[in-house]
């Protein structure tokens, strides 16, 4: 017998420490003990299993035989095999899992499994202790308990509780991070290999491979940065968790978390098109009338846009208009340019032609061509740049990647001024 209380204390503490659930480590302590029972007073192939009570401190000991159709003349079990195997893989009755043995698989694939009076009985048999036993069902029975172990039974019980407590944590880790796929976390870089930079995100690590890394950060060991959260699988070693800082998820997070009108659903942040590191341009429109959506994003003498332009390492940012007149979005994601006209081309295809004037051609067409390609992404228009002297055509190709701002297609309108944006 144990102190129950300093028990459950003990429970409780690892519980937090680990972050997962009690009836988890209670779960791993139980498995612990049925492998230290087996090794000192079971038999090999025995199923054997440990239910501790933890108001009373009861132990009580079970035996598991799996009803079985029954046996060939090798010895193989015929028929439904009592258990479920999973790829190459089944249980061995402790919780573990062993790789089938060659000799184990016939010419067809299937998976043999030798008869073992000690984890197996024939349904012929089991139908004595229970008539309504049928094949798959187990058969328990229980044992005499014994509370005390040998010094390798101790240390089997030990190998086997550190094991389970980390798979369950790893498990509690995959659930916990796979729930926030797309959300945006802080993390502090911990060490570079390479091109590859691994991000302490605080009960786990995250990486960041060179593809989702941005121009203009300096990944120094220690330095804290915020990531999104691109995808979370699953491995033999743990959960892989990627991150980016190039993806437009990052903006529209930082923007959240910044501006209460977005969060709320006051203000809507419909597209996003972004060259990360560089420059990006997001398209806002509100919800309520008398709420100014980009107003809302700059924030009162431009602290709001100015803590996410030094999140992103000073990169600038275009605040756009939404409209869903396609001539008024389309003047108005030319910003900082001022469009002179827009001329629907064919609206089916959605090709469209900006004419502009000749001291505004240059700021139009942006830095290598980046404000127009960067206007047809966030729109989804080929859009051909006119002045007197000059035409300049650029489509895009793809859409925007974040399925909460994609490009929605605009209907026809009215020709406005390109008022409706701010630079930053």
């Amino acid at each position: 017998m144990f102190d129950v209380k300093q028990f459950t204390s003990a429970i409780k503490q690892i519980s937090e420490e680990k972050g997962i659930s009690e009836s988890s480590v209670l779960e791993t302590i139980e498995a612990a003990i049925a492998a230290a029972y087996k090794r000192d007073y079971g038999k090999k192939g025995q199923v054997v299993r440990a239910k501790l009570d933890q108001e009373t401190g009861k132990l009580e000991i079970t035996q598991v035989h799996y009803v079985v159709e029954g046996v060939d003349d090798e010895g193989f079990i015929t028929g439904e095999l009592p258990i479920k195997a999973i790829e190459d893989r089944h249980e061995d009755g402790e919780g573990r899992t062993r790789r089938v043995d060659k000799e184990q698989v016939d010419e067809s694939g299937e998976i043999k499994i030798k008869f073992n009076p000690e984890k197996h009985i024939l349904l012929e048999d089991a139908k004595k202790k229970s008539k309504k036993a049928k094949v798959g069902d187990e058969i328990v029975e229980k044992l005499e308990p014994h509370t005390e172990f040998g010094r390798i039974a101790a240390q089997t019980a030990k190998q086997v509780i550190i094991q389970r407590l980390r798979e369950a944590e790893r498990q509690a880790i995959f659930a916990e991070f796979k729930d926030k796929e797309g959300d945006i976390v802080s993390g502090v870089v911990q060490r570079k290999e390479g091109l590859l930079v691994f991000v302490d995100l605080g009960k786990t690590n995250g990486l960041l491979i060179p593809a989702e890394q941005m121009l203009g950060d300096n990944y120094r060991i220690g330095q804290r940065f915020r990531f999104v959260i691109t995808k979370v699988d699953e491995t033999p070693r743990g959960p892989v968790i990627l991150l980016s800082r190039s993806h437009p998820k990052l903006v529209l997070g930082l923007f959240k978390l910044e501006v209460p009108e977005i969060d709320n659903g006051t203000v809507e942040v419909k597209a996003i098109a972004r060259e990360a590191g560089s420059r990006t341009k997001i398209a806002v429109a509100s919800v309520e009338e008398g709420v100014d959506p980009i107003g809302s994003l700059v924030g009162q003498k431009g602290i709001r846009v100015q803590t996410v332009i030094n999140e992103l390492s000073g990169e600038k940012i275009d605040i756009i208009l939404w409209s869903g007149k396609a001539k008024e979005f389309i003047a108005n994601s030319f910003s900082p340019a001022k469009v002179f006209e827009v001329k629907i081309l064919d609206e089916q295809r959605r090709h469209a032609l900006v004419e502009v004037a000749d001291d505004q051609f240059s700021l139009a067409i942006g830095k290598r061509g980046q404000n127009v390609r960067l206007a047809a992404k966030l729109t989804g228009w080929k859009i051909d740049v006119r002045s007197p002297k000059e035409v300049v055509s650029f489509k895009e190709e793809e859409e925007v990647n974040d399925p909460s701002t994609h490009s929605t297609k605009p209907q026809g309108g009215e020709l406005v001024e390109s008022t409706g944006s701010g630079s930053y």
